[in-house]
């Protein structure tokens, strides 16, 4: 009969996205979300207590299994004859403004960057880093936009907090701030190569 740490591990192993400590709570039939955490955190303990190639982390609400960054090197090699998707230099400069700015509308978006951004917000929903957060009190209702869980996971964040600050508003997007460029954000590519094993969204930057 296994132990219900072991039985933690393989919800962990199995599971694509991150897995939520009340939902461990549900599956074991625990007394409580602190049961559930404390078997987490013990195994989480247990792997960075030993020399292996993966370890637990916390990101999105909840905890997964991933690999270590040393041995980044070796994934990237089995990794580098895979074809992936790319994110285009306009999809991560309109994902920063959604996360910075969020709830925020398509012509606001339009606004910062100068043009369109219809396509470009088609395609990050496809993506689900996005999602229709509701309507724009506003002429016209203009649908809002927010990021998703998935969009933590790419990056490797635990909650929009995690986002590297900028100092003061967005300006225009003649002269976007180095903190609100796409460059400020963990590069969804710098992500993967550190857990190339399980990358959130898949996806890196293009040129």
């Amino acid at each position: 009969m296994p132990q219900p740490i072991d039985v933690v591990e393989a919800l962990l192993f199995a599971s694509d996205t991150p897995v939520e400590v009340e939902r461990i709570r549900e599956v074991l039939d625990l007394g409580s979300e602190a049961d559930g955490r404390a078997l987490i955190l013990n195994l989480k303990a247990r792997y960075e207590g030993e020399d292996r190639g993966l370890q637990i982390v916390e990101v999105g609400g909840g905890f997964r299994m991933v690999t270590r960054p040393e041995v980044a090197p070796w994934l990237v090699r089995l990794a580098k004859s895979r074809t992936r998707s790319r994110l285009s230099r306009s999809a991560l400069e309109t994902l920063a403004i959604v996360g910075y700015r969020q709830p925020v509308s398509r012509p606001e978006i339009d606004m910062l960057r100068g043009v369109n951004s219809e396509a470009v917000l088609e395609s990050l929903l496809d993506r689900r880093l996005i999602r229709i957060a509701g309507r724009k009190d506003a002429p016209g209702r203009p649908f809002l936009y927010e990021t998703t869980r998935e969009f933590l996971v790419a990056f490797g964040l635990r909650d929009l907090s995690e986002l590297p600050r900028v100092a003061g508003d967005l300006p225009s997007p003649a002269a976007p701030p180095s903190g609100a460029s796409p460059e400020a954000l963990p590069v969804l590519g710098e992500t993967s190569q550190q857990n190339p094993g399980r990358s959130g969204a898949g996806v890196t930057p293009g040129e």
